[in-house]
């Protein structure tokens, strides 16, 4: 089964254990500090494949949890507040990004993000006297501020980082050019500024693709007559190739083309061996 802590965030998987809770049921999720409330987003299903160690679900959420995660909720809104007026009293170059609360140990977490290292020592004396708690702050970059903000991506879906992106891989320009890509930073980047994660997505198959298929230029028999390859179609596994015979193009599957063999011509070694000169002659 899949979980989410926040409407359209990041899915989480358990095992149902000994429950069946519905889609849009309150579950509790075990975690560090505890059982914590979250939605079911996919009800429990079968799956072929054998997956161990995942957390098991606590049960359904009864009032008590309920209340209590209200309370949190209610209480991480304070603080945020709370943090963008102290921000902005002392100045300092800082945008609040999220808060975390564990009322266990009555202990608030504050991400943000900034241009630079900043010195906030002054900013948690203060938080913590208007909070009453232990005040943490931290630090995070363009990619992790996009993961707690979520947002819609330039596809039109939720963000990756923010739905079911668990580790950010490292993505170069390179994969971009290898996908005949325009490589332009305001075509190719995320909502966080930096190249987008789904880059390295299809970057296998591309690389496979142009490992075994026959390069651009290169002259080429097809079903439909010789020509040379001027394109690739990598999701469709095909070349596009314009044949010699009226310019015409066409797209083949990369099976059924195949390059025409060289023909090299090696000269012929002589059947005897020359008949050594006498001085005589």
């Amino acid at each position: 089964m899949a979980v989410s802590f926040t409407r359209y965030g990041r899915l989480y998987y358990l095992d149902p254990g000994g429950h069946t809770p519905k889609v849009g049921d309150k579950v509790l999720v075990p975690t560090d500090s505890g059982p914590e409330v979250a939605e079911c987003v996919w009800a429990p299903q079968y799956t072929s494949e054998e997956i161990d160690g995942l957390p098991v679900c606590a049960g359904l959420a009864a009032d008590d949890h309920l209340t209590r995660d209200e309370t949190n909720k209610r209480r991480r809104a304070e603080a945020r507040s709370v943090a963008k007026r102290l921000i902005k009293r002392h100045t300092l170059p800082m945008k609040v990004v999220g808060v975390d609360y564990l009322d266990n140990d009555n202990v608030y977490t504050v991400y943000f993000s900034a241009p630079h290292r900043v010195d906030f020592r002054a900013l948690v004396r203060d938080l913590a006297r208007n909070l009453r708690a232990r005040v943490e702050l931290r630090q995070i970059g363009p990619r992790d501020e996009a993961r707690l903000q979520g947002g819609i991506g330039p596809c039109g879906r939720d963000l990756c980082c923010a739905t079911f992106l668990k580790d950010f891989e490292p993505v170069s320009v390179r994969m971009a050019k290898d996908q005949d890509l325009p490589v332009n930073p305001l075509r190719i980047a995320g909502a966080c500024g930096r190249l987008m994660c789904c880059l390295k997505y299809e970057h296998p198959l591309y690389q496979e693709f142009r490992a075994t298929a026959p390069r651009v230029g290169l002259a080429v028999d097809t079903p439909e007559g010789a020509g040379t390859v001027v394109g690739h179609n990598v999701p469709s596994d095909s070349v596009v190739v314009r044949l010699n015979d009226g310019g015409r193009r066409c797209s083949c599957s990369k099976a059924s083309v195949c390059a025409p063999a060289r023909r090299t011509t090696r000269p012929t070694a002589p059947t005897t061996s020359p008949q050594p000169v006498s001085p005589e002659d």
